[in-house]
């Protein structure tokens, strides 16, 4: 441990030392010379050669016992107020365009050792005048022991340069490394955060901790997916968003659906990553990654695309959605009725129950179960990230589960599978594990093909069709061909669906058009627990808070990402777009 300490002052002691010190010296010159007069002159030499080496000898014992006091006051350090762990050096972490993230800056801890104090009430004065958050109940204790005590860490340089001005005897300092996350609040889940020891805990530092401590040693800083542009606006618009809707928690995404790269990501409540001890347990949760949601009719998207895929049905296909489909004792309705025959297009816009339980079930429980799975639903999102949650899944597939999986009840999954799962249906049909970090331009992921390219393309114009005609219509903006589904799904709580309490979200992707290799983004809004408003007419579905959302944060990010504007030709769909489709999704239809 190197310390260091003030140096204007010194202490009686050493002041008493040197002089000891000073007095041997002249007291071996004085024998010399007094034994030089009464040597032969053969003698001198030798003399000389002895007094000068006694005089090293008296220099180097005294220097010895002082080293040894001081490594016994070391030992005897360490007491209540024990000092940290030095912090191993960590690499800079930044963002896509290499703005600063994370940061090790130069900190400082400060030391007492009472038994150096020249007088008590004037350091007790001059360090609480200096340092006022310092305890004063812990500086009282450190005066009063018999050893060095650890006062106190995480001193700027002009904090401890106000301190080391004082001049006091007993007051040292050590040097110690302190991580610095610069955007405070923002993309503070995803960055995450070290303890003292420069040891990551959550997030990026802890998911990447091998590469950032290397990095330290080579100069090199770790680069994140994230796009500090896209966070901001995505995290403003959610914020926004959860306060006018007074949901007690939300959740954003935006991802790269070629590379899998995490453009943004936000979880609401939040936390400062630079105070993480002080923050409520509860807004150190990553809602993206370690939470679980039955989802609702976002699910459809994924049964959607496993009946166009295996053959069962196509977007002229009709099922008879003119009356509640019966499973055993239970009946599944539609929360907007229409009470007919209709195509597989028309369920997915109207986001018909019925419909689309129907589907599942015609395609029957080991096909779906295959397709969920080679979806990524059945495991943890693939992504660096240690949060990420393991869903809950049914332990039987019978056809009551099939028909509630199929509109995203009775599976609980994380909002980064369903993120990775729509953008394997989206990209032209190849999975691709979401990542945290920076991908080289050209790169290639390695993935798994999970539908045709055609499917891919019919996909992407049922997510379209909806946001023209269907549930998503507060989601469109202006040019930029957004697709999407909503999903209104009530709470299980204690085995029981809660009416009044729901989870509604948004998938959304664009453009929708061009060619399936084209530059394509995926934006995925929860709010957990909306209410109803005034301006939302007292609804509290997906349509009227997740999609509207959505849609701004689309039409901010755009730019960005580099998605130019088409122009825009009028369009008259057989329901208003400005005017959603509300949608519930699960057992308790509203």
């Amino acid at each position: 441990m190197s310390l260091d300490a003030p140096g204007p002052r010194v202490h009686p002691n050493f002041a008493q030392a040197l002089r000891w010190l000073g007095e041997g010296v002249w007291r071996v010159e004085h024998a010399f010379e007094r034994s030089k007069a009464e040597a032969r002159p053969a003698d001198d030499t030798r003399l000389r050669i002895f007094f000068i080496l006694a005089i090293f000898a008296l220099a180097f014992s005294t220097l010895a016992f002082e080293a040894a006091r001081a490594a016994l006051f070391s030992k005897a350090g360490g007491s209540g107020l024990s000092a940290p762990v030095p912090a191993e050096a960590r690499a800079d972490v930044i963002d896509r365009q290499g703005r600063l993230l994370a940061l090790d800056l130069p900190h400082f801890g400060l030391y007492l050792d009472p038994r150096e104090v020249w007088d008590t009430e004037e350091t007790r004065r001059g360090i609480r005048a200096a340092l006022p958050k310092l305890s004063a109940e812990r500086l009282g204790k450190a005066l009063k022991s018999n050893r060095r005590e650890y006062l106190i860490g995480g001193l700027t340089p002009q904090e401890r340069a106000r301190v080391h001005d004082l001049g006091l005897p007993g007051v040292m300092f050590e040097e110690e490394g302190r991580r610095v996350y610069p955007l405070g609040r923002s993309a503070a889940h995803l960055i995450g955060f070290s303890d003292s020891g420069g040891h990551g805990l959550a997030g990026s530092e802890r998911a990447l901790d091998a590469p950032i401590r290397a990095g330290a040693g080579a100069g090199h800083a770790s680069a994140l997916s994230l796009d500090l542009r896209v966070q901001a606006a995505l995290g403003d618009e959610l914020r926004k968003g959860m306060a006018a809707h007074q949901a007690t928690a939300a959740v954003g995404l935006v991802t790269d659906v070629h590379t899998g790269e995490i453009l943004g990501m936000v979880s609401l409540p939040d936390f400062d990553p630079n105070r993480p001890g002080e923050a409520d347990p509860n807004t150190l949760v990553n809602r993206a990654a370690a939470s679980v949601y039955e989802m609702g009719s976002t699910f459809k998207i994924f049964t959607f695309a496993m009946g166009l895929d295996a053959g069962v049905a196509n977007v002229r296909t009709t099922f008879d959605a003119s009356v509640p489909l019966k499973i055993g004792s239970r009946a599944i309705h539609d929360y907007h009725a229409e009470n007919k025959v209709m195509s597989l297009e028309d369920i997915f816009i109207h986001s018909s129950n019925i419909g689309t339980a129907k589907l599942a079930l015609s395609a029957g429980q080991e096909k779906l179960a295959r397709y969920f799975r080679a979806f990524g639903l059945l495991e943890p999102a693939k992504v660096e990230l240690a949060e990420s949650a393991r869903p809950i899944t049914p332990r039987r597939w019978d056809p009551d589960t099939v028909a509630s999986a199929s509109f995203g009840a009775a599976i609980s999954v994380s909002p980064l599978a369903v993120a990775a799962a729509t953008g394997a249906i989206m990209n032209g049909g190849t999975y691709v594990p979401l990542t945290i970090e920076k991908r080289a331009p050209g790169y290639k992921p390695q993935g798994h093909r999970v539908v045709s390219a055609e499917t891919s393309r019919v996909m992407l114009d049922l997510m379209r069709m909806n946001v023209l005609r269907g549930s998503g219509g507060k989601a469109d903006a202006p040019g930029l061909r957004v697709g999407g589904k909503t999903g209104s799904a009530e709470k299980a709580i204690n085995g029981r669906y809660e009416r009044e309490r729901l989870v509604s979200s948004f998938a959304a992707v664009f453009p929708t058009d061009g060619r399936l290799e084209a530059p394509r983004y995926m934006v995925l809004i929860l709010y957990d627990e909306p209410k109803g408003t005034k301006e939302t007419f007292g609804f509290r579905t997906a349509g009227w808070n997740a999609a509207p959302t959505a849609g701004r944060v689309i039409d901010r990010i755009a730019p960005f990402l580099g998605v130019a504007r088409a122009p825009v030709t009028p369009f008259a769909p057989s329901r208003s777009a400005a005017t959603p489709v509300d949608d519930e999704s699960t057992r308790g239809a509203l």
